[in-house]
């Protein structure tokens, strides 16, 4: 005996648009990151040596974090 099981919901689309779709979720994550990662080094810059102390960075640690982050 054979089922169709209706319950489960596609979120794929093909040809075209889906690739279209595709290539705009990925550019849109990556300006995403991209923002986040400015906002990191923007933040961490501000702070002071001893702040950044205090949590365990030196202020030579802020841009290879936010290179990180983009990962």
């Amino acid at each position: 005996m054979a089922a169709l099981d209706t319950t489960r919901t596609v979120y794929v689309s093909h040809g075209l648009i889906g690739r279209i779709g595709a290539a705009l979720s990925g550019t849109v994550a990556a300006v995403v990151a991209w923002n986040d990662a400015r906002v990191t080094r923007k933040v961490l810059l501000a702070l002071t040596d001893r702040q950044l102390e205090d949590i365990g960075l030196v202020r030579g640690d802020v841009d290879l974090i936010a290179r990180v982050r983009d990962l």
